[in-house]
């Protein structure tokens, strides 16, 4: 017994096997009959022998042993019973969690749920409700036990249109009828099985506020592109209104110019001049940022010289700079010689923007552009450096947003929009590229910036002829070394061995220490000094070239008369530089304007006669102003002051037995425009097989839409104004220099 109890564990285990078990309790029952029923003879005997106390206390013990194992069993299953009863109480206490714990949980849902505001709604193949929550009762102000079991429905004003999703859930929207006004109601059913059969549960949210957001976003976003629309007829507007009178004040400007002057007149009307190139030039950077702005910008790529480009650009810049008495100058690695497509107007743009910047915000020294080719086969990059004022590190953050400038405030040094480095990372980034820039204030800054151009026809190097200077020793004397710096540089590039010294007595001494064959001069070290390195005994044929600029035309003769062979005027261009040095090249030709000084020379055309001309302008100003200009290059001038003028003085010409070579025709004009003059001109030209009159629009409109607008009227070209003279020159030139002939007396 004592070992039953004490192994009560391991029989609780043996016990747990159902079979084992009634195996067991089988052999103890048996074992405890056989020795009841032996016990039990025994006693009988007992009573009937000699030996009964013997067989009596045997009977008796074979009872006991019999009793001892049935106890035994009863215990066991006792014990078995108990541990039943301890696993039963703790499987139940665990269902009590779990059932505790999925009520906490489906509270929590339920909550979760009535706290997003869905509304849900349950119902079978019938339509009828089966399950509503507390938000849809709340919609439907009915309480739950009036819907469920019902057919209830929502009172619909619109319903959208149905759509299936990936996973086969059905949405849909709607607009139903509440006692709190319309609401919009975003659907989604969804198919479920359950006990009850099929049911469909529809879950709606409502979206009355985002829908009212939405349509007051539209009409917003409607608003907006009205708005847009309004500027840009505004601007246009503006534009022309502000270039037809600006247009008159910078052409009579012109002429003015032109004519005797005494010191003081020339110096006012200057004066009056460029401030009206400041004005034009305020007006394109708006209308440029206003396009920008409208995502009205569109880019013409078509092919183009990089460094003709970025030498006109120097060359246009370049009066300003030496009006300050800094230098300008320009260097294009020869790997970039080659035709590349982009936009050459945008790109002009951004170099005149950041070259005119760094011009403005230089005191002293001078500005550079270095062009180079890029990391990958197509980039191009640029490098504009200045010595100016630099920008200070607050205002870094600021500097390429509109309006904006580096110095603030009314004491401010510099004018301007602010517009211009805005107006440059617009273009760049419509063009692919990128901008960036280092400085450092009262030292200077360098802006770069990198775009890809693609070649037109790859190659390694420039197609113009360069000359060979391998082993030649060149000496450059110029106290700036910006300009002399790139001389230098382009000269290393042929082979030569360029020295640069900034001043003309290590120049002096250098002549006498080495064999030269060339001299290269900067008269900004001074006349004196210049003649006196000229008249230096050195080598035999060493080339003797000075450098100026444009106003320093009146010194040329005397640099020449004392020994120089050529001159360079700045900025000096690559293939001006080359071409002195290629043999059989003496004094320098003049291939430009710019060595003749700073003034302009009247415009002429290559027309041989004077040509009839008919002008079309309802602005007696401009009138007057385009009537001196052709006056003055010799062409006879009719002027019309609307369409239907323009078309019946072009049709009496036709009918005299003679024709107008050329019409000049503005677009807005009272009564008749032009664009219907030109459409007039051109039906009758079309029904009686006339010869084309050349037609070129005159407007104030600079948008690429205008041009296309003239275009289609079937006008030849446009004039955009202020006028220019030049272009005026080349317009006739490019339009009737074919049909010109012998020149009238």
């Amino acid at each position: 017994m004592w070992s039953l109890t004490a192994t009560g564990n391991g029989i609780d285990a043996v016990f747990m096997r159902p079979a084992l078990r009634v195996a067991m309790q089988l052999v103890v029952v048996v074992l405890a009959a056989g020795a009841g029923a032996f016990g039990y003879a025994w006693a009988l005997r007992a009573t009937a022998g000699a030996q009964a106390p013997a067989l009596l206390v045997s009977g008796l013990a074979a009872m006991l042993v019999a009793a001892c194992g049935l106890l035994g069993l009863v215990v066991v299953h006792a014990r078995r019973m108990r541990c039943e009863i301890r696993g039963l109480e703790q499987s139940l206490e665990r269902t009590s969690d779990l059932h505790w714990k999925a009520s906490e949980a489906e509270e929590r849902l339920r909550s979760l749920l009535e706290a997003l505001g869905d509304l849900i709604v349950r119902r079978d193949q019938h339509g009828v409700i089966s399950y509503v929550n507390e938000a849809y009762c709340a919609l439907a102000a009915r309480p739950p036990e009036q819907l469920i079991g019902g057919n209830f429905a929502l009172s619909v004003d619109h319903q959208g249109e149905i759509r299936v999703l990936c996973d086969g859930t059905r949405a849909h929207d709607q607009t139903v009828a509440t006692a709190h006004g319309p609401r919009a109601i975003a659907w989604r059913d969804v198919t479920i099985h359950g006990e009850g059969g099929v049911q469909v549960q529809s879950v709606g949210r409502d979206v009355t506020e985002r829908v009212i957001g939405e349509r007051a976003l539209a009409s917003a976003r409607d608003q907006a592109d009205s708005a847009n629309q309004a500027k840009g007829r505004f601007l246009a507007m503006v534009s022309h209104e502000i270039r037809t009178p600006l247009n008159g004040i910078l052409g009579m400007t012109e002429l003015l110019l032109e004519t005797p002057l005494s010191a003081e007149q020339n110096a006012y009307a200057t004066a009056v001049r460029a401030s009206g190139q400041t004005l034009l030039g305020l007006i394109e950077d708006i209308l440029d940022f206003s396009k920008i702005e409208a995502g009205r910008m569109d880019l013409d790529a078509r092919p183009f010289r990089i460094e003709a480009l970025v030498e006109e650009t120097v060359e246009l810049l370049s009066p300003r700079a030496h009006s300050k008495g800094i230098d300008i100058a320009a260097y294009v690695d020869r790997k970039l010689t080659e035709e590349v497509i982009g936009d050459a107007a945008r790109l002009r743009q951004v170099l005149l923007n950041l070259v005119g910047n760094a011009v403005k915000f230089t005191l002293s020294g001078g500005v550079s552009v270095v062009v180079e080719p890029g990391a990958t086969p197509d980039e191009v990059e640029f490098a504009v450096s200045d010595t100016g004022i630099g920008v200070a590190p607050e205002a870094r953050q600021r500097i390429f947003s509109e309006f904006e400038q580096a110095e603030r405030g009314a004491t401010r040094r510099f004018g301007g929009s602010g517009l211009g480095l805005a107006i440059s990372r617009r273009i760049l980034e419509r063009m692919g590229g990128r901008i960036s820039f280092d400085s450092e204030p009262s030292v200077g800054s360098i802006f770069r910036f990198a775009l890809s151009l693609p070649r037109v026809h790859p190659a390694n190097g420039g197609s113009e002829k360069m000359p060979n200077l391998a082993g030649a020793q060149i000496l450059v004397v110029a106290p700036n070394p910006v300009e002399a710096s790139f001389i230098a540089r382009r000269l290393g590039s042929w082979g030569a061995h360029a020295r640069l010294v900034t001043d003309a007595e290590t120049a002096l001494r250098a002549l006498g220490e080495a064999a030269w064959g060339a001299l290269v001069v900067d008269r900004a070290i001074g006349g004196a000094a210049a003649i006196a390195l000229a008249r230096v005994e050195a080598s035999r044929g060493m080339r003797r070239i000075v450098i100026t600029t444009p106003a320093g035309r009146a010194e040329i003769a005397n640099m020449i008369a004392a020994g120089y062979d050529g001159y360079l005027v700045k900025p000096v261009r690559t293939a001006s530089l080359a071409a002195r040095f290629l043999p059989g090249k003496g004094e320098l030709e003049h291939d430009d304007a710019r060595d003749l000084g700073c003034g302009r020379a009247p415009a002429s055309s290559n027309l041989s006669r004077a040509l009839n001309v008919l002008v079309a302008e309802d602005n007696d100003i401009n009138a007057l102003l385009i009537r001196a200009m052709l006056g003055k290059l010799g062409h006879h001038v009719t002027v019309a002051t609307n369409g239907n003028d323009a078309a019946a003085s072009w049709r009496a010409t036709l009918d005299a037995g003679e024709r107008f070579d050329i019409v000049f025709m503005d677009i807005d004009m009272p009564g008749c425009d032009g664009i219907e003059a030109t459409r007039r001109i051109r039906t009758v030209e079309a029904q009686t097989a006339l010869a084309h009159t050349p037609i070129v629009a005159l407007t104030a409109n600079a948008f690429a839409e205008d041009r296309e607008t003239c275009l289609a009227a079937g006008m030849d070209g446009l004039l955009v104004k202020p006028l220019d003279r030049e272009r005026l020159v080349q317009i006739l030139t490019n339009f009737c220099v074919k049909a010109s002939g012998p020149m009238a007396a």
